[in-house]
């Protein structure tokens, strides 16, 4: 797949989306750039904004399986992942397989399961594999996680750990639709759900060839440092306790890369960088306890830090390697 392919099979995507989303042109992209990246996403906004719909959105624009399980505080790990059961019939135990074993897994609500149902999807996200009673069984690919939760609601809920957050190559949040979207959100689902209508336009192999492509994306040195020094400027902010590690750092290359792509181009410029550092970092810094730390606080750091830090000038050309010419 080259380029120009990648270029229009991602707009066919993104008029798929638009049939069903109004507005959220931020959010979209960065969940695009996610699939791109072969990174997961957790959706956090207030109930009845969209979060369901847009992941159900990309899912039925994609050929893939799909899965949607609703996290309560009664469901068992088994319940995501299988179990091996008794056939009296053949007198053998039988493997039947759980929800993660799609493509897309729409974890709605996450953060209402407990701790140990949450932590069985830690293998999942970050190997593509889940071991059961022993046994290792491959995902399928492409594999995308998109957990959705509520952050104003604590009761009957259990936060979600740091190892688990860190699996999240993004976190999204895109706020109340303004007055005008609020309208065509009314007129476009006054009568029937255009979700009904949505067709897949990408197959899974057409979704690995673009993520391949997305790996390919040209990032030169200057801005592989330049990621670095705003990784490691999180680390020194008086605010935070535990900057974003090198896990962090390497989701913020792949995300770069993603969003060049979706941008329609070869090759990454810093704003791509300045476009994903917040989804993909905030969510990663532990802040220093104490009265003053507040809601969203984490995201202001990353800002506060991309406007520090020393932007690279934009290379004119780019070799196939990423070196400046």
């Amino acid at each position: 797949m080259n380029l120009q392919e990648a270029s229009a099979l991602i707009e066919s995507i993104r008029s798929n989306l638009a049939k069903v989303i109004v507005g959220k042109e931020d959010g979209v992209n960065l969940l695009l750039t996610a699939l791109l990246a072969n990174g997961h996403v957790l959706l956090e906004d207030v109930p009845g904004t969209g979060k369901t719909l847009l992941a159900k959105t990309l899912a039925r624009s994609l050929d893939c399986a799909f899965k949607r399980i609703q996290f309560t505080p009664d469901l068992l790990p088994s319940d995501l992942s299988g179990i091996n059961y008794y056939n009296q019939k053949t007198g053998e135990f039988q493997f039947r397989p759980g929800p993660v074993f799609a493509s897309i897994l729409l974890a709605d609500e996450i953060n209402r399961a407990t701790p140990r149902t949450q932590s069985s999807l830690l293998e999942c996200m970050e190997e593509r594999q889940i071991t059961i009673d022993g046994v290792t069984h491959e995902l399928q690919r492409p594999f995308l996680v998109i957990a959705t939760q509520n952050p104003v609601d604590s009761q009957g809920t259990f936060p979600l750990p740091e190892a688990q957050l860190d699996r999240f190559l993004m976190r999204i949040t895109s706020g109340y639709p303004t007055f005008e979207e609020g309208i065509h959100i009314l007129q476009r689902f006054r009568q029937d759900n255009p979700l009904e209508d949505t067709a897949a336009v990408a197959t899974a192999q057409e979704i690995q060839d673009i993520q391949r492509l997305a790996a390919g994306i040209a990032v030169s040195d200057e801005l592989l440092a330049y990621m670095m020094r705003v990784v490691e400027a999180t680390r020194t902010s008086p605010a935070v306790r535990l900057g974003a590690s090198p896990r962090a750092a390497f989701a913020l290359l792949r995300a770069s890369q993603g969003y060049a792509l979706i941008q329609g181009r070869s090759y990454c410029i810093p704003d791509d960088i300045k476009a994903v550092a917040v989804p993909v970092l905030a969510h990663r810094l532990i802040l220093q306890r104490g009265p003053g730390v507040r809601e969203g606080q984490s995201a202001e750091v990353v800002l506060q830090v991309l406007r520090e830090i020393e932007v690279p000038a934009e290379p004119a050309v780019l070799s196939r390697g990423g070196r400046v010419e």
